[in-house]
């Protein structure tokens, strides 16, 4: 291909767009599709958790076969991910022969259509071509990157400019546990594992040094809460590895993942653990950084915005606020509180005055809003629950103790969601 390309913006909303495949590649390419507003109609034998997930939340069709010429019916583009060539080339030939531009994973120099490197600020959008290499785009969307955090920063201060490398902080394993987080600079080393949080959905929430991590790493091993187009802007040679847990569904056991950070390190990766939220905050960001020590990889830290202070805070409800609020207790419900393995003293939250905040408690909602109900705690109380929170599919719902649990069902509220319960939950109101 000697022409140059001709840059485009698609407008997508509800756009058919197929994708052909349900491995990794459609992993990281799916949410961009999404966020765009496509209609998505995704072909493949099988999916990745993530991609379930996505199924199962109604946000895309799912065929689970391989592909037909039928299927680019209606459709405006389609993206081959699929490592395939043979498999590929069909459904690129059947694309041009209706005209429909195809993005192939595969082959770029047999696609009609290629993916750029992207970077979001907001709603400024910046595509980069590097002429059919990779790795040129995404050094140059880098460095855009920084400019734009420069130049759009609210305090006009340089976020990645004059740090120190990005290993800074690393804990290693004769570090452990009593200088866990202490500084020890280093350059790039072969074979170390980032535990970075990717906060409550948003990507924008990231920090900059978790992205920045992002940037250099050979392996990310992600959860299904990390938001989805931080996986579209890794560079393409990257090894996404889908450890996500579904709830109560198909998921990896933490045995493996810990393998897995370990393995790929010992051989010389440089690995990031990419997980929602915070790392620490039921994470088991702790589990994975003993695994790590014990095999003596190096391990760095850092921390993500936390869902149960930022879900809330984007439903307009903070956690604590002066005269109704001096305390707020966060606890995870994902065991049921009559559970023998249950650590929660739910008699004893009952008779705290401050906010609730419940994550992964859904499907024990009702027992738990019993209880604290039979220990004390008024049916009145101001409670909400926070769908998706910071995203673009957030979905709040408002009630009180006594009735939430049935309201949530009511409305068909599915994780990931948190529990506000508090005095809180109205205290901006009017």
């Amino acid at each position: 291909m000697t022409s140059n390309p001709y840059p485009v913006g698609l407008r997508l909303d509800g756009r058919r767009v197929v994708v052909v495949g349900g491995g990794a590649v459609a992993t990281r390419r799916v949410p961009a599709l999404l966020d765009a507003g496509a209609d998505v109609l995704l072909v493949a034998p099988e999916l990745t958790p993530a991609l379930r997930a996505r199924v199962d939340a109604g946000r895309l069709h799912w065929v689970p076969r391989r592909f037909l010429p039928e299927d680019l019916d209606g459709a405006w583009l389609v993206q081959v991910a699929i490592d395939d060539p043979i498999a590929a080339a069909s459904v690129s030939a059947v694309a041009a022969e209706r005209r429909i531009f195809c993005v192939r994973a595969d082959d770029r120099t047999a696609a009609t259509a290629w993916t750029p490197a992207v970077t979001r600020h907001g709603p400024v959008t910046v595509a980069v071509l590097g002429g059919g290499d990779p790795r040129r785009a995404m050094t140059v969307r880098d460095a855009i990157r920084d400019l734009l955090a420069v130049r759009l920063a609210a305090d006009g201060t340089a976020p990645t400019q004059n740090r120190p490398a990005a290993a800074t902080g690393t804990t290693t394993a004769t570090g452990l546990p009593g200088a866990t987080g202490v500084p020890a600079v280093t350059g790039r080393v072969a074979g170390r594992v980032a535990l970075v949080g990717a906060g409550p959905g948003d990507p924008e929430l990231i920090t900059v040094r978790g992205w920045r991590l992002l940037t250099e790493a050979d392996v990310v091993v992600a959860d299904r809460l990390v938001p989805g187009l931080l996986l579209d802007e890794l560079r393409p040679d990257v090894e996404l590895v889908d450890a996500s847990k579904i709830p109560y569904g198909p998921s990896r056991a933490q045995e493996e993942i810990n393998q897995i950070l370990v393995d790929r390190a010992l051989a010389g990766a440089v690995v990031v653990r990419l997980k929602g939220g915070d790392p620490y905050v039921f994470g088991r960001g702790g589990e994975e950084l003993l695994a790590c020590a014990e095999a003596g990889v190096p391990v760095t830290v850092v921390p993500g915005v936390t869902s149960s202070i930022a879900a809330p805070a984007a439903a307009g409800i903070p956690v604590t606020h002066r005269g109704v609020a001096h305390e707020f207790t966060v606890v995870s419900g994902h065991l049921a509180p009559d559970s023998p393995a249950s650590l929660v003293r739910w008699d004893a939250l009952a008779g705290l005055r401050g906010t609730l905040v419940i994550l992964m408690g859904l499907k024990n909602l009702a027992a738990i809003t019993a209880t604290l109900i039979a220990h004390g705690r008024s049916p009145e109380t101001p409670a909400a629950v926070v769908q998706e929170g910071t995203t673009g599919a957030q979905r709040v719902l408002r009630s009180t103790l006594g009735a939430v649990a049935a309201d949530a069902q009511a409305a068909d509220v599915r994780p990931p969601a948190v529990v506000v319960l508090g005095d809180v939950v109205s205290a901006l109101d009017g």
